[in-house]
């Protein structure tokens, strides 16, 4: 089944709801980056929660997730934009612990306890909207959810999971977010909370074959769910040897002219999706020629 998201109204247009699976562009994340299995459900889960939030946006609308935890991982950096496209990339993709208590991969320790999760939306306009929030448990799902409360004033439940295979590669991932209107009446939001004390993890929804539609009934009851759209998602990055040659270019004659003298190449590689391009001598002259 390939990667895809949908998005729904439910309880009669009271409550927004998505939800995705995310296993097959999570897993393009861990061939490129050869994350270690919690370094895995870390990005992964971001990974899903961004898409969700890519999908939020309009038109050429883009949105950047970046978690800054004192946690071992680092970093975590994510693009999304509105027709499904993610990329992402952990600092320190090597990072493996034991399960926790609960028997779960152990992603509070690796992102941290204590930094910020910052969401940044480009909507085609001079100023960029950032939000900024706190960590609040380092488990990334409530993290997400206390996002959106705090800097989107949008009372949300978010539940993202990754399952990771013995040979690191990915079993299962995906997620969902559930977001009320202004006007949710009560007693829907009480039926909401108490059929999510009840759910078991995405990650095994998703691991026993259930569609996102089938998710979002799981969490929201079958009969309360009208479903709006439906879209695929895969891992993209936007890179390309163009794109470095320009980057090459701005850093202007005399630093090319180093690279020439020094090296008689060069080479970049990139974040996201670590791919790597090489500039020969003669490639090199042309930039330094365009430089000019």
């Amino acid at each position: 089944m390939n990667d895809y998201l949908v998005k729904a109204l439910a309880y009669d247009g009271q409550v927004r709801a998505y939800a995705v699976r995310s296993t097959e562009s999570v897993g393009e994340a861990q061939r490129r980056h050869q994350t270690w299995p919690t370094a895995s459900a870390a990005l992964g889960r971001t990974m899903t929660a961004g898409v969700m939030m890519g999908a939020m946006v309009k038109g050429n609308d883009k949105i950047t997730i970046k978690i800054e935890g004192n946690g071992p991982l680092g970093p975590i950096l994510v693009d999304s934009n509105a027709i499904g496209e993610v990329r992402g990339y952990v600092t320190h993709p090597q990072v493996h612990f034991d399960l926790n208590a609960n028997g779960k991969l152990d992603v509070r320790r690796a992102v941290g306890t204590e930094g910020t999760l910052t969401v940044i939306k480009d909507i085609g306009m001079r100023e960029n909207f950032s939000g900024q929030v706190p960590l609040v448990s380092g488990e990334l799902g409530d993290d997400f959810t206390y996002y959106f409360v705090t800097s989107e004033q949008t009372p949300s439940s978010v539940g993202v999971g990754v399952l990771v295979n013995t040979d690191n590669t990915i079993l299962a991932a995906g997620g969902f977010i559930i977001q009320l209107l202004p006007e949710t009446k009560d007693e829907t939001i009480t039926q909401i909370e108490e059929r999510l004390k009840v759910i078991p993890p995405v990650s095994k929804l998703i691991q026993r074959g259930l569609t996102p539609e089938e998710i979002l009934e799981e969490v929201l009851g079958k009969d309360n769910v009208k479903f709006l759209e439906k879209q695929p998602v895969a891992f993209r990055c936007t890179c390309s040897k163009e794109r470095f040659g320009n980057a090459i270019i701005s850093l202007g004659k005399d630093e090319i002219t180093d690279m020439i003298e020094t090296d008689e190449k060069a080479e970049a590689q990139c974040h996201f999706c670590n791919q790597t391009y090489h500039y020969t001598k003669d490639e090199l002259e042309e930039l330094k020629e365009e430089a000019n």
